[in-house]
């Protein structure tokens, strides 16, 4: 969607955060997603670039549209990725939910057995995305430690 208005490419391929592990996830996840072999030829930064949303890039999508299924794909894949993390972190099997109607709102769910470790209001999905990799770094983390810090404080819970 950003490519075709403009062919830059923001991420760069020696970026440092390409190589952080919430990054790498979100690699994987998108790949996985592409059932026609388009990211084949594209590096990690290409397949990324689309989630950094400056502010140039925001102006050039209207304030009120609906999501496509590109972009769903990446708010699934990006909960997809601390979905691992949390898992990877406490060991428990975390699973996302994610209900967005076609208008752009809905929620986000982290499910860690019985307990709601994470939950996330959605809104105005079609515009998802964060000015930098860094930024979404520093916002999954939070989000995954403080579904970790849940998860660890009512394990009982979790581990049902």
């Amino acid at each position: 969607m950003y490519e075709e208005e403009s062919n830059q490419i923001l991420v760069q391929d020696d970026d440092p955060a390409l190589q952080h592990p919430i990054i790498r996830q979100m690699v994987i996840q998108l790949r996985a997603t592409d059932s026609y072999g388009t990211f084949d030829t594209w590096s990690d930064a290409r397949v990324l670039d689309p989630l950094v949303m400056t502010k140039e890039r925001r102006r050039a999508i209207p304030i009120v549209g609906d999501p496509d299924e590109i972009i769903i794909t990446r708010i699934k894949a990006f909960y997809n990725a601390m979905s691992q993390m949390i898992e990877k972190e406490t060991g428990i099997m975390a699973t996302p939910v994610i209900n967005i109607s076609h208008e752009g709102f809905g929620r986000a769910l982290i499910l860690v057995g019985k307990l709601v470790a994470l939950d996330k209001t959605l809104r105005d999905v079609h515009r998802f995305g964060f000015g930098s990799l860094d930024i979404l770094i520093e916002d999954a983390n939070k989000l995954v430690t403080k579904a970790c810090e849940l998860v660890n404080e009512h394990r009982v819970v979790a581990e049902l």
